[in-house]
This record gives C-alpha cells, sequence and structure tokens, in this order.
C-alpha cells in the first residue's frame, strides 16, 4: 500500500508530501551500477581554469584563448617523491577545469591529477572537470594476456572516486575508453586541426597512410578530411620492448606524396619503419602526423634523420625532448580546448566542434 502523499517522478527521485506541512521532501534511491543519477543541471558557476605541472605552456595558450587567466595554484615536489599542490584561491561554487595531463612521469602526474581534483572538491568547487590532454594508460585498454591489468580502467574508477565530475581529453588510443567511465567523457580528435594545417601546405597527389591495421579507421577520418586515399601498413609487435617491425603496405603509393599518421609515437620506429618501405614501393616526400608527441631525445634525433620530411605533432605533451630537430613542426591545440572547456562552461554542445557531413546536426 503507498503512503499518503505519495508521487513517484522517476526511478530515482520519490516525493513525499507531508499532510502537516506544505514542503516537498525528496528522497533519494541511488542505483546500484550505472551512471550517476543527475536529477537537475546545476546553476553555472563562474568559470575558473586551474594548470597542474604537467602542461604548463598548453594550459597558458588555454587561457590566453579564452581571454581568461589561470587561477593560482602551486605543485612542490619533495625530494622524496611526493607531492603537494594547493589552490592559491577560493574556488567555493566555481565550475573548475584542471589541466594535467598523463605524460612522463607518467605516475607522477596522474597522482597529481587525483590530488587536483581532491583539492577542488575539499574546496567546494561545483564541478571539477579533468582536462587530460594526454591520457597515457590510455594504452592499458584490455586484458589480452593472463593475469595482467586493465590499467586504462584502474584510472578511470580512480578519477571517479577522488570527484571528477567530467573528463575531457584528446585522441584516446581506444575510443572504447569512455565507457570505462561512469561520467561524462569529451573526446577531442587532433586531425581536425593538424588537417587544416596540411590543407595549407597544398601537397600534391596526396595519400593517407596508417602505419598498422589498428589506425586503420583513424587514417580513414583523416583521409576524408583531406579528400585523399588510403594506404594501410602491416607491422608485428612480438614483446613489449616498444619496438614494431614493419612487413608490408596495402595501397598504391607508387609516385605518391604519403602522410603517415597515427595517434602518438613513443620510439618513433614504426613512423620510420614505415617511412622506409613506403620509399621502397616508390613513393615521393614523406610526411606524418600523430596527435601526441610521446618521445625522447633518441628519438627526436633519429626522425630527425630519418628519410620523413615533415612530423607534424600537437601540444598535448610537454617537457621530454630538450631540442627538436627541424623536420618536427608543432601544431598548437590550445583553441581547440578552449573551445571545448567554453562550450562545456556554457552548457553547449561539444560535437558541433567537429563537423561531420556524414551526421546531421541539429
Amino acid at each position: 500500500m503507498k503512503p499518503p502523499g505519495f508521487q513517484k517522478l522517476s526511478d530515482n527521485i520519490v516525493f513525499y508530501r507531508n499532510a502537516h506541512s506544505m514542503s516537498d521532501k525528496p528522497s533519494f534511491n541511488k542505483p546500484s551500477s550505472g551512471p550517476r543519477p543527475v536529477s537537475f543541471q546545476p546553476p553555472q558557476g563562474d568559470l575558473c581554469v586551474l594548470a597542474g605541472s604537467a602542461n604548463p605552456e598548453l594550459s597558458k595558450a588555454i587561457a590566453y584563448e579564452m581571454n581568461t587567466t589561470l587561477t593560482p595554484s602551486e605543485t612542490h615536489h619533495f625530494t622524496e617523491g611526493n607531492i603537494f599542490v594547493r589552490i592559491n584561491e577560493n574556488v567555493r561554487g566555481k565550475d573548475t577545469y584542471i589541466i594535467q595531463g598523463n605524460h612522463f612521469p607518467v605516475n607522477d602526474n596522474f597522482m597529481e591529477l587525483l590530488f587536483w581534483i581532491d583539492a577542488l572538491k575539499r574546496a567546494s568547487a561545483q564541478t571539477i572537470t579533468a582536462v587530460i590532454p594526454f591520457f597515457s594508460y590510455a594504452k592499458g585498454d584490455k586484458k589480452d594476456e593472463p593475469r595482467v591489468s586493465i590499467r586504462a580502467r584502474v584510472c578511470a574508477d580512480a578519477i571517479e572516486t577522488a570527484g571528477a565530475d567530467r573528463v575531457l581529453t584528446m585522441d584516446l588510443h581506444s575510443a572504447q575508453i569512455q565507457g570505462f567511465f561512469s561520467i561524462p567523457v569529451d573526446h577531442l580528435y587532433a586531425r581536425n586541426v593538424i588537417c587544416e594545417h596540411v590543407k595549407t601546405l597544398n601537397i600534391p597527389d596526396l595519400v593517407v597512410c596508417s602505419p598498422d591495421t589498428g589506425f586503420a579507421k583513424g587514417a580513414a577520418d583523416y583521409a576524408q578530411l583531406l579528400n585523399s586515399p588510403v594506404a594501410i601498413g602491416y607491422k608485428q609487435r612480438k614483446d613489449h620492448s616498444e619496438n614494431a617491425e614493419v612487413l608490408e603496405v596495402i595501397g598504391n603509393i607508387e609516385n605518391k606524396n604519403v602522410i603517415i599518421v597515427d595517434d602518438f609515437t613513443i620510439t618513433g620506429g614504426s613512423l620510420i619503419g614505415m617511412a622506409e618501405i613506403l620509399k621502397q614501393r616508390g613513393a615521393k616526400d614523406i610526411y606524418a602526423a600523430v596527435s601526441h608527441s610521446v618521445m625522447t631525445d633518441k628519438t627526436a634525433d633519429r626522425i630527425g634523420k630519418s628519410v620523413i620530411k615533415k612530423l607534424f605533432v600537437t601540444d598535448t605533451v610537454e617537457g621530454n625532448v630538450k631540442k627538436y630537430p627541424a623536420n618536427i613542426e608543432f601544431v598548437s591545440v590550445a583553441t581547440l580546448f578552449a573551445s571545448a572547456i567554453r562550450s562545456i562552461h556554457e552548457r553547449t554542445s561539444v560535437s558541433i566542434l567537429f563537423p561531420d557531413e556524414s551526421i546531421p546536426m541539429e
């Protein structure tokens, strides 16, 4: 029998009207699994953008593009490796965005991100968005061997547990990683920015090439933006040494200019090996483009001496290389991140930043 004043508004919210009071008291029934229930859209708070220690230059560029200033904050690394973070301004009731990538040193940067989220939560920020330009542990997205960890899922759980309300990131190694989170994930793509830059070069007879079958779909997306055909490489990886052997290429690349595309590069082995195979097959100039430049000084030197005429990378990763060779060129994604943050803050669509003629826009 339903109690007096019972009124069911949804599966998660039930109102009871007290016969002796005119007030409505909601009772929330939290579901055992799935996305956290959001019964209403919170009012817009003041915008607050903070920078962790991983992406200082990109953070400044994002703030500049948004015509705002970074909220004063500080990070301190103790000699034993302990990390201390502090927000030096009131953020109570504000919509906060903490920019902190997870590149080298990966574990330190990831722990710092968790500390920033916790600090913002304890400072009573209204919403907390983790802006992660490069999510390194996205590479650990499956259990493809016995007795291994799905590292991306562990990190997703940690980010949620720390108190993040939303994640904004770029070019995850696998798009399905968004499903590891039960909070909203806005996934940006660097290819639009990179392709706009490549178009200005007016490269004739251009073919887009994926270094392996795993990035074939990504190469097809690049090819659509550049209005170019696609070629696909086949490589073999025998262990976890980050070195792969390129064996063959599928597609017509003879007497063509080729741009090799991938989501990141660490040793440069796949890019350089693919470029050499393409040259052997009769390709002319070889270009390359990756979203995340996860390289060392040794890698940069190898690419500088390779047959790659120009490698285009974004500025999602900072501080790994002391000096880049002349054939590595940076394309900034600060404007894209700034636009995405502004869209999230103003409660407008983020997907309109990536127009796709095959998808009808409302």
